[in-house]
């Protein structure tokens, strides 16, 4: 062999990978495709419950803006079944009538409500919850601890957890000694 070639020959020789080393390369690379797979499976996953969810939630609550405005409604039939006395009612009938059907209504109204998952919040009684009670006034008491609701001027609502009315309520605060009112 002429010495011209055999560097040529040897430098073929080396390039030659040994079926060992293909071996391991090909491993590297299943492994490498194998991870990728994987992880492209769990993005999969991932994407297919954030939309399950995403329509169990538009589902549960696409009807929050007609249920708050519906809320105004049944506050507002309850106030008129209240404004008629039962003196009224007992002396006329038309009175009478009227107040029936009213009464009809909000119960019906309720039991819709109820099927659907809009809760009445009525917090008396009850520690004050920013979450679900908006405070308008606070009085104080010694009768109950700081931060009790004392009353409900209007009543809350919520659709299944979520908070489609807030609750206006007064709130009971310390009562002051007579040493921090003379400060």
């Amino acid at each position: 062999m002429s010495e011209e070639i055999k560097p040529e020959i040897e430098e073929i020789v080396a390039e030659i990978e040994t079926p060992e080393a293909i071996i391991v390369k090909k491993d590297e690379e299943i492994a490498a495709l194998k991870d990728s797979y994987l992880r492209a499976m769990a993005e999969t996953e991932n994407v297919r419950g954030r939309a399950k969810r995403d329509i169990e939630d538009a589902n549960k609550y696409a009807t929050t803006k007609f249920a708050r405005d519906m809320v105004n409604v049944l506050e507002n039939l309850a106030r008129a079944s209240s404004s008629i006395s039962e003196e009224a009612r007992a002396g006329n009938e038309v009175i009478k009538q009227v107040g029936i059907g009213v009464d009809m209504t909000i119960q019906e109204l309720s039991g819709i409500f109820e099927r659907n998952g809009i809760k009445r919040i009525d917090p008396k009684g009850e520690k004050f919850d920013h979450n679900f009670h908006q405070a308008v006034a606070q009085t104080e008491s010694k009768d109950v601890d700081a931060g009790t609701v004392l009353q409900v001027l209007q009543a809350g609502y919520v659709l299944h957890d979520r908070l489609l009315k807030p609750a206006m309520v007064i709130v009971a605060q310390a009562v002051k000694s007579n040493s921090e009112n003379a400060a």
